[in-house]
């Protein structure tokens, strides 16, 4: 028998338990994220995983709650004419007292929708645009890249700056990267390390040139690099070189030096042949006159148009400026010249880069280990208290064992002491058709040795320059790279 609805009120659409336990999960994620928003606007320090709760998880339960009550109340319409019942309308008289408070009541509801809704998007938006969110969210494969970022010169600079770029486009594109990158967090599929150069980096025009000015004429920087020696006095050796940077532009200076790379009236292009950009074994350069010039490394004998050819920028040496894994041999090295490691300590150089180099799985067992293994070697010593702590901090800070990620992963082209960085060019085995090469013999082009040594050799300034030597035997034919590792030379 078939209900009769004639004698009964209309029914609601509404009327279910599908659409009612839409509006309380709704109205659940409305309570949550008024309640997370006010936490984190007043709370002293930023929570990366509050964020995310207030601005993605708590509005999606809203949406997902306001679904479910649209669907139950479409199934229930559906179900009610299937009943022969008849179909609720909406009638709106507004001549009618009620009518005109309930349309007032909707349009206010609307109202403070439609205004939550654009702060809640402007700041998810801006809460999936911070720096936090980017190094913090993505705890695990993304923690060596934010603990790096934020001892370098960069540390002030959001990383979408560098990683996403303005307007809709470059931020639908990374979103949608972000939701790529987002499953293989969930699903554990991410590469360990993180796979660097990064392919569809922005070039240098569109990051780096936005706060450096390319035509800047910088000329000579003084700079000093303490080293101290792995032997049992741990022997200070200072370098203090009068770096010729130069500039990228003659209508600011001499156009010549380091920078002679940027020079924007010529065009540099090289090919590599690894994915780390370290193989290079062809180079092409167009000067101002429009002439061309190759150089191949010896045994290149292949067509250069198999490889992408790549246009010479500033990320092609300055390769890691937000990023730098820190060789543990310059940590240690600055550790003990800002006076954090004592020196005095017998062979104290070598006994903490070899701890610190050792092969751990996780960073609590390395640290633990760290300790154990200093305080067994120097037992009784009293001075070694402050080291441990300091090769901890050292530890943290540029080696990640759960990503496999420590400087070796990530060459740094910056100069050429453990990786080959201007020599991957300035090898003296590029040459041109006419048996010109790219120069390696002339180190006085990219510095100067002003002083080198220790005690009163570092008071015998030479403006001409110091041929370099290498603890006592001159050698001026090297490549730093070839022995020094970042940890112990090469045997």
């Amino acid at each position: 028998m078939e209900p009769d609805f004639s004698s009964r009120r209309k029914p609601s659409i509404f009327r279910n338990w599908l659409t009612v336990a839409g509006l309380i999960v709704s109205s659940g994620g409305l309570f949550a994220f008024i309640l997370l928003f006010a936490i984190d606007t007043f709370a002293h320090h930023g929570n990366p995983y509050l964020g995310l709760l207030a601005y993605v998880v708590a509005p999606g339960f809203m949406i997902l709650g306001l679904l479910l009550a649209i669907l139950g109340a479409w199934l229930h319409r559906r179900h009610l004419r299937e009943m022969g019942a008849e179909e609720p309308g909406i009638t709106i008289d507004l001549t009618r007292a009620r009518d005109r408070k309930v349309l007032v009541g909707v349009i206010a509801a609307a109202s403070f929708f439609l205004l939550l809704t654009a702060f809640g998007s402007y700041q998810t938006y801006s809460y999936s645009e911070s720096v936090q969110f980017c190094g913090q969210a993505c705890h695990v494969p993304m923690k060596p890249e934010f603990v790096a970022y934020q001892h370098t010169a960069h540390a002030n600079i959001d990383c979408v700056e560098c990683h996403v770029g303005h307007g809709a486009g470059a931020y639908v594109e990374a979103k949608l990267n972000g939701v790529h990158q987002l499953i293989g967090v969930i699903t554990g599929n991410y590469e360990r390390p993180i796979k660097t150069p990064i392919p569809n980096l922005r070039p240098a025009q569109d990051t780096c040139e936005q706060c450096h000015w390319p035509s800047r004429y910088v000329g000579q920087l003084d700079r000093t690099y303490q080293h101290y020696l792995a032997d049992e006095t741990n022997t200070a050796f200072a370098v203090r070189l009068s770096l010729n940077v130069g500039g990228g532009s003659s209508d600011h200076g001499p156009s010549g030096g380091i920078h002679w790379h940027m020079n924007l009236a010529n065009k540099v292009e090289y090919i590599a042949t690894d994915d780390k950009r370290q193989v290079i074994p062809w180079v092409r350069f167009t000067d101002t006159n429009g002439k061309v010039t190759e150089y191949r490394a010896k045994d290149f004998k292949e067509n250069p148009a198999k490889y992408p050819i790549r246009k010479m920028d500033c990320i092609d040496c300055h390769n890691r400026p937000a990023h730098d894994f820190r060789a543990p041999n310059t940590s240690v090295d600055i550790a003990m010249a800002s006076g954090k490691i004592d020196p005095s300590i017998p062979w104290v150089k070598s006994n903490v880069v070899a701890v610190l180099t050792a092969a751990y799985r996780t960073e609590p067992e390395a640290l633990q280990k760290i300790s154990d293994s200093l305080k067994a070697r120097y037992s009784g010593n009293s001075k070694i208290d402050p080291v441990v702590e300091v090769a901890q901090g050292i530890y943290k800070r540029s080696f990640f064992p759960e990503m496999k990620t420590d400087w070796r992963a990530h060459p740094n082209n910056i100069g050429h002491k453990e990786w080959a960085g201007c020599f991957r060019c300035h090898d003296g085995n590029h040459k041109s058709s006419d048996a010109r090469s790219i120069s390696a013999s002339n180190c006085n082009a990219c510095h100067v040795i002003l002083a080198q040594g220790n005690g009163p050799q570092l008071e015998q300034l030479n403006a001409k320059g110091h041929a370099f030597f290498h603890i006592d035997a001159i050698n001026e034919e090297f490549s730093c790279n070839n022995c020094h590792t970042g940890a112990f030379p090469k045997e």
